[in-house]
């Protein structure tokens, strides 16, 4: 028996161990889909081939291991080669096989009989009596549903697809939605107003748009030369003249006429002294020349800087973004214009007259609203690149609603008529049935004194038989096992004879499968080591399986229980892991295990992720109760995942207060004032988004403190309501707790 099992570094568990310690005869592990349970299943099947992880053996000696899991089926049920018989105890015996051979001869006229009444129900061409009255029903329901899908075809077709080319695809699609719909009513207006946008030509995803770079730009609003007063040198003997007058700038342009050969003024046209050209080079220095080409640069990168903002802007408008508003960008497009057209004729001013001091016209404004445009274009194209990501879960919303009007306002009365008329055929058949299966019983009582025989044999036949009565016990009829032409071997075949591997259902490959594991812990492969003492391992056992059969299936299990308790076969140790809720509590119930305990042989375990890591725990009670607990179970765990919290919480609130209450969220979140009613407001709007929001596609950043205050509002809206009780009762210890700690 298996005593501990220790796991690292291997598929979805991280450098830290995690440890089942402590294991009894009878091991339960829950977890859901992708947390790791199936890892558990593969580390004791084949715990050699990952290094970091072990098995603990009592006494050190190990078992042999039957282990039930996606990769038992795999290489059992998805491979070209046939399936191993299995070998149980038995003896050969000449006489037994001649008895074996009498039975079968006697079988064979019973369900010649059985051919004669089925003769009677449906004729002999299979195609008349009341088989055919009800085909024939069948076939009118058909021709009315086909005419439904004529008439909404051109606009709808969309949520039509692949029933739209067949007409009895299409009927079984009505009736399978008149069983499973539960899509919410819509107008015949809005599903068809939607369905241009998610049926019609699929959308593509946009660019999202950039905000032009005016850094530089702006930069130069800011610059200094722009109010500086550019004169020249004030200890010059002319400077006190020139300032006096305030013609430092008339000087300047005159300069340009003043030729120092013929020493004339520029402007009166008198004589000059011959110091006046050193005057004049002293007053206009190397600063004020420095200066003057700061101005002149300004004026250049203004003017560059100015066009390629303009450029910038005027190819957001070219693009023509439906997301766009095009008119309010044109409108703060042609203010940019006129504002740096303004600022440039200061700039050429400041050229022009040196001494003067500008100030730019701020362009901040307008590139603020500008930058707003786009970011508020980017918010829309960023929805719609989100709806187009998620086409597909809008089309399967919207194919719900399409075939829940069909039914609610446009075949409601025809179903019901051919549902009655269906019923009444139903139970003629089922009469005329009932003689049939008087000749059935006895073929049962010949086929089980057959098995009988066999089983004194050593072979696999009594495996076939066993497998062959659960299977048809069960409802599937469609095929059997039987013995392959190859010895050793199993083989599945259709009642014709033809090989039925390759074409069986989910569910019948994993019934089967399962039946065949099942007679594989009482027998073996081979003729020898079927006495060996065995650990099984179910992994999931139900996957692809109705109710009742997942019942069955749990009742096998529980038989495996019993004989591990009676230490009365080969089976010493079993562990189930599952992730199904109802046949955890179906397989793990025991009635003398009280509510709050568990019985000294068997131990609890929970498999779940946090931080993208697998995590095992110990549980001393049996952890699942409900779906609804399971909720709660979460609330309470501090190692919660953040993002996963607020959903848990919605869904509670639904489940209690909308659902089972009636009660209206506006009435509850009157009880809050603040930022506490926009937090009770939050939650309750997610419910109206839906039970099953995909968080998959929500990226939220959503801290510890966010969580707290969720969780505070949380336990409030439970107290303000007068329910407070049922909170107290689902948290248990940690809500006596959470009286004296502040969340």
């Amino acid at each position: 028996m298996i005593e501990r099992i220790q796991i690292r570094n291997f598929a979805t568990y991280g450098t830290v161990t995690e440890e089942m310690a402590e294991l009894k005869e009878i091991n339960f592990v829950y977890g859901s889909n992708g947390t790791g349970k199936t890892t558990i299943s593969r580390i004791i099947a084949n715990c050699g081939s990952h290094p970091d992880c072990s098995l603990g053996w009592h006494g050190g000696v190990p078992n042999e291991l039957l282990v039930y899991n996606r990769d038992f089926v795999e290489r059992n049920f998805n491979q070209p080669d046939e399936l191993k018989g299995i070998f149980t105890l038995g003896e050969k015996d000449k006489e037994t096989l001649e008895k074996i051979e009498s039975a079968k001869s006697e079988l064979d006229k019973i369900k010649e009989k059985i051919i004669q009444i089925k003769a009677t129900l449906f004729g002999e061409d299979g195609n008349s009596g009341k088989s055919a009255e009800l085909a024939e029903l069948e076939t009118e329901f058909e021709v009315k549903c086909w005419d439904l899908k004529l008439k909404y075809d051109e606009k709808l077709q969309g949520a039509f697809v692949g029933v739209r080319g067949k007409r009895s695809a299409f009927k079984a699609r009505i009736l399978t939605e008149s069983a499973s719909n539960t899509s919410a009513v819509v107008s015949l207006a809005d599903i068809e107003k939607k369905a241009e946008t998610v049926f019609g030509e699929a959308p593509q995803a946009v660019l999202m748009l950039s905000v032009p770079n005016w850094g530089d730009l702006l930069a130069h609003e800011a610059n200094k030369i722009l109010h500086k007063k550019v004169i020249g040198k004030t200890d010059v003997d002319i400077a006190a003249l020139i300032q006096k007058l305030g013609n430092s700038d008339w000087v300047k342009q005159g300069r340009a006429f003043f030729d120092p050969e013929e020493r004339v003024c520029p402007f009166c046209q008198q004589v000059t002294p011959s110091s006046l050209e050193n005057s004049l080079n002293e007053y206009f220095d190397e600063t004020f020349i420095a200066e003057t080409e700061a101005i002149e640069k300004i004026y250049t990168d203004y003017k560059t800087e100015s066009e390629r903002v303009q450029r910038s802007v005027q190819t957001l408008l070219d693009d023509q973004s439906k997301f766009l508003d095009v008119e309010k960008l044109q409108g703060e497009s042609d203010l940019l214009k006129s504002k740096i057209r303004i600022n440039i004729q200061l700039i050429e001013e400041k050229r022009r007259e040196s001494s003067k001091s500008v100030e730019l016209d701020s362009l901040k404004n307008v590139f603020d609203a500008i930058k707003k445009l786009v970011e508020d274009t980017n918010v829309v194209i960023q929805k719609h690149n989100k709806m187009v990501s998620n086409l597909d879960a809008e089309r399967t919303e919207l194919t719900g609603q399409v075939w829940r009007y069909l039914l609610d306002q446009e075949i409601k009365t025809v179903l019901a008529i051919f549902k009655g008329k269906k019923i009444g055929l139903q139970k003629a058949i089922e009469s005329l049935e009932n003689q049939k299966n008087e000749h059935v019983k006895e073929q049962q009582i010949k086929e089980q004194e057959i098995r009988d025989l066999e089983k004194n044999t050593t072979s696999i036949q009594p495996t076939i038989d066993s497998i062959n009565t659960l299977l048809r016990s069960f409802g599937f009829t469609g095929f059997s096992l039987a013995k392959s032409k190859k010895e050793r071997f199993y083989k599945i075949q259709r009642s014709d004879g033809s090989d039925a591997k390759e074409t069986l259902s989910e569910g019948e490959k994993s019934f089967i499968t399962f039946l065949y594991f099942y007679h594989l812990l009482k027998g073996s492969e081979t003729e020898s080591g079927i006495t060996s003492d065995r650990v099984v391992v179910f992994d999931d056992p139900v996957s692809s399986l109705d109710s009742d059969i997942l019942f069955i299936v749990s009742n096998l299990i529980k038989g495996v229980f019993d004989e591990v308790r009676s230490d009365s076969g080969t089976i010493k140790q079993v562990f189930v892991l599952t992730h199904n809720v109802y046949f955890h509590k179906e397989v793990s119930f025991h009635p003398k295990r009280s509510a709050d305990g568990r019985l000294k042989d068997e131990t609890f375990w929970t498999v779940r992720k946090s931080n993208q890591e697998s995590r095992i725990q110990r549980h001393e009670t049996n952890p699942i109760k409900t779906s609804y607990e399971l909720l709660w179970v979460e609330v309470k765990n501090p190692d919660r995942d953040n993002l996963a919290i607020q959903n848990t919480m919605r869904r509670i609130l639904e489940n209690y207060f909308k659902i089972l209450g009636n009660v209206n969220s506006d009435d509850i979140c009157a009880h809050f004032e603040g930022r506490e009613k926009l937090t009770c407001r939050s939650l309750f709007s997610w419910i109206n988004d839906g039970s099953h929001f995909a968080h998959d596609s929500l990226y939220v950043s959503i801290d510890d403190s966010m969580v707290a205050s969720y969780l505070s509002v949380f336990k409030k809206i439970f107290d303000e309501t007068g329910h407070i009780a049922h909170y107290n009762m689902m948290m248990g210890e940690d809500a006596i707790a959470a009286k004296t700690v502040t969340l």
